[in-house]
């Protein structure tokens, strides 16, 4: 979306026709809506700013349901906003530290402040891009003056009446569309303008997942966080808002429900064991906060391979930071032959998971040409220098 798509929008009619669209999710329905509105006479920016718009409300809903019927958009910053879900989490951060006044800088079109507004902080965000900073202060128009937009770069931003702050640095190259990924020497603002600010004000400095762990400041907590399965984001914590003797912490969200595993350090991994009766797949948080360990010995596992982060055991136990599977047995790794055992087998339905071997797991299935009406998981990894096969069932699938 760019400026005059914007201010085509933000009228009286441009809100009414947007609000009083159907749903447009399809190209079809894309290009049956674009037509009427034509017809009815509205202009070609008007209509291609209410079309655009009202098919991010369809996609924005997993991020943030019934809000998002009445929020903006660009794809860009659709894509890169916080869940609110996760965005409550983070508030209640600043909340239970007795912070009250929070500046988000970088805020994009609003996630975060959504959730910092919505536990009664009072909110000065920021962010560097014009169209962004204005979407975001019709986002959050409805919380009145407890939150204030304002267009301009984190740097500048006068911190002198908040006590504490949001930083989301830019990871992405500008625009509201089509973006690219930047190396993290070239985020924005810096990261040792963020490390410097977050050992002077209490911060939660939002970051990629996969970030070098080596660029972690020692005197930080850091979060990975995963939500519904997918490791969406690492924040580092410093000062009132980071916990006591916490420096790793793996932080798993499943719809409405929350666990959490904190640790002073990485977790030591537990050694390797022979293949039990059960195979767990940690929580991709566990796995970058390296406490892999932790789990394992509250299930009575073992590594089932070094260097790889499946875990074997013998007893039933299962724990909300691994998904976990039920052997069967092993079968053999050369794709003739474990095609014929699966057919024999009568598996039509197989989902594929896979560490440590070099694999595309849609050419792999297509390979083994399954047939029959029953389902199961096939685990393909190594131990040592040997592939392993394991067919297997998820455990509470």
């Amino acid at each position: 979306m760019d400026l005059a798509q914007l201010t085509a929008l933000l009228t009286p009619e441009g809100l009414r026709l947007l609000d009083g669209l159907d749903p447009v999710d399809t190209t079809a329905d894309v290009a049956r809506t674009v037509s009427q509105l034509r017809k009815a006479g509205h202009s070609p920016e008007l209509v291609s700013a209410v079309v655009a718009q009202s098919r991010l409300r369809v996609r924005a809903r997993g991020k943030f349901g019934t809000f998002a019927d009445r929020m903006l958009f660009t794809r860009a910053g659709l894509e890169q906003a916080t869940r609110l879900a996760v965005a409550a989490q983070h508030a209640g951060r600043f909340r239970d530290a007795g912070l009250t006044r929070v500046a988000d800088l970088g805020c994009g079109i609003g996630g975060d402040a959504l959730g910092f507004a919505g536990l009664g902080l009072r909110v000065e965000a920021v962010d560097a891009d014009e169209v962004t900073a204005a979407i975001a202060a019709y986002n959050l128009a409805p919380f009145g003056d407890a939150v204030t937009v304002r267009h301009g770069s984190a740097e500048a931003s006068d911190l002198s009446l908040v006590d504490g702050v949001w930083l989301d640095p830019a990871r992405r190259t500008s625009g509201h569309s089509e973006t690219a990924r930047v190396r993290p020497e070239d985020y924005s603002p810096s990261l040792d303008w963020a490390f410097e600010l977050a050992g002077r004000i209490p911060s939660g400095i939002k970051l990629g997942p996969g970030l070098d762990r080596a660029m972690i400041p020692h005197d930080v907590e850091a979060q990975w966080v995963s939500a519904d399965g997918s490791t969406i984001e690492l924040v580092l914590w410093s000062g009132a808002l980071a916990r006591d003797g916490v420096r790793r912490a793996a932080l798993v969200l499943r719809g409405d429900d929350r666990w959490e595993l904190t640790s002073a350090t990485d977790a030591e991994d537990e050694p390797a064991r022979p293949l039990g009766a059960f195979v767990h797949e940690p929580d991709g948080a566990v796995i970058r906060a390296r406490l892999i360990g932790e789990v394992a010995r509250s299930l009575e596992a073992g590594m089932l391979s070094e260097q790889i982060a499946y875990l074997t055991s013998d007893a039933a136990l299962t724990s909300p930071f691994v998904s976990s599977f039920r052997v069967r047995e092993v079968l053999p790794a050369e794709v003739r032959a474990l095609s014929r055992a699966l057919r024999e087998r009568g598996i039509g339905r197989l989902e594929i998971k896979k560490r440590g071997v070099d694999i595309d797991p849609a050419t792999f299935r297509t390979a083994l040409k399954l047939r029959g009406d029953d389902s199961a998981t096939l685990l393909l990894t190594r131990v040592g220098s040997k592939r392993l096969t394991i067919l297997a069932d998820r455990v509470g699938a």
